[in-house]
């Protein structure tokens, strides 16, 4: 299974991706909404972790998007 962690802050970024991939998730990071909404415009994602306070787009606006 894949997964989208989307988080500026790259402690809590690698923090989140660990538990996934002990969880046995394959992740994947983006740390601005514009690439959080490209990715997940041309991946499949079975989970995506999605911070609302985001650079270039908010999470809100991703996830309408």
């Amino acid at each position: 299974m894949r997964a989208l962690v989307v988080e500026e802050g790259l402690l809590v970024a690698a923090d989140v991706c660990a538990a996934l991939t002990a969880a046995g998730y394959l992740t994947d990071t983006a740390s601005d909404g514009e690439d959080a909404w490209y990715r997940g415009d041309t991946e499949d994602y079975d989970v995506v972790v999605l911070d609302l306070g985001l650079p270039r787009m908010d999470g809100l606006s991703v996830l309408k998007k």
